[in-house]
């Protein structure tokens, strides 16, 4: 009996692909004098977010974006922040704005993503955009979901009339990822259960499914007596988990890797997978919303 092989998808490789089409569109921008722009705003001593705007604005350089950082004091009041967003909302140069979460406890999250002009919302939580994406006339699609959809594309994996379950509810990834699979559209049409941490008997909900995106944020909750034969398994998580090794920690994710991929088809790799594919996502929203506010037709991968 031949041994079953499992697709391990590499985001890598896919982002790598969607950007090489993105570096078309920034030429035919930049032939119409303009060049995509993404500032960033760190509110935050956190090592991890300050590691996350670094790879943003490495990735805007790899590929033609110009990049804008502000660091601000995060003791500062919340008219200081929301100050730097108005002046980078009115800033010609600047066609998206990302201000990295979290910010300090002091400033409501919810007021900052609505201070962001909707139109340079490239993360797609501004209420606006949210409302949109649930109406089926996306601006622009969270990075993380997205990016998501286009490894599914980018496999070949059938959304259209499958059983897809998405585990997790938040704002970021659940609740606009479950969104994503239901429109009526190319990557979705398909029959999707929201799962969380109120779900009586997980595994009974996936055992069911075609299509598993776990996205909870507790390392390694989905195991392989969870997973059905040939089933695609995309893992969104990222969980720093105590190690015996030169850091103290490893990367895991929200699905135990090896027996998963003892029972799945395709499966998602952590780190390597998901991750890169946000960035890259990101990077695909500034492009589109400079297209949109400069009027310059690109052809978005």
């Amino acid at each position: 009996m031949s041994q079953k092989t499992t697709e391990v998808l590499d985001g890598n490789a896919v982002g790598d692909a969607i950007k090489a089409d993105l570096a078309d569109c920034i030429d035919t921008l930049t032939d119409a004098d303009v060049t995509p722009g993404l500032a960033t705003v760190l509110m935050s001593d956190d090592g991890a977010s300050e590691t996350y705007v670094s790879m943003k604005q490495k990735a805007c350089e790899e590929v033609g974006i110009n990049g804008f950082h502000y660091e601000l004091d995060p003791e500062a009041p919340a008219e200081v922040l929301f100050d730097k967003i108005d002046e980078l909302n009115e800033d010609p140069d600047v066609h998206g704005i990302l201000v990295q979460m979290p910010v300090p406890d002091h400033i409501d999250k919810r007021d900052v993503l609505n201070r962001i002009n909707p139109d340079k919302d490239v993360d797609g939580f501004h209420p606006e955009n949210v409302g949109r994406l649930v109406a089926g006339n996306a601006r622009f699609k969270p990075c993380t979901p997205h990016g998501v959809q286009k490894l599914l594309e980018a496999a070949n994996v059938e959304t259209e009339g499958k059983d897809a379950v998405v585990v997790g509810r938040s704002e970021i990834v659940g609740k606009p990822m479950a969104n994503l699979l239901i429109q009526k559209a190319p990557g979705g049409n398909a029959t999707t259960t929201v799962c969380h941490s109120r779900t009586d008997d997980l595994a009974e909900k996936t055992l069911d499914a075609d299509i598993i995106i776990a996205a909870a944020g507790v390392p390694e909750l989905v195991d392989g007596s969870m997973v059905p034969e040939g089933a695609t398994v995309i893992d969104v998580g990222v969980n720093r988990v105590e190690a015996d090794n030169e850091k103290g920690y490893e990367l895991v994710g929200d699905v135990e890797f090896e027996s998963a991929k003892e029972k799945a088809g395709i499966i998602t790799p952590v780190p390597g997978g998901v991750g890169p594919m946000t960035i890259t996502m990101l990077l695909y929203n500034t492009v589109k919303a400079a297209s949109l506010q400069e009027d310059v037709e690109v052809e978005l991968p």
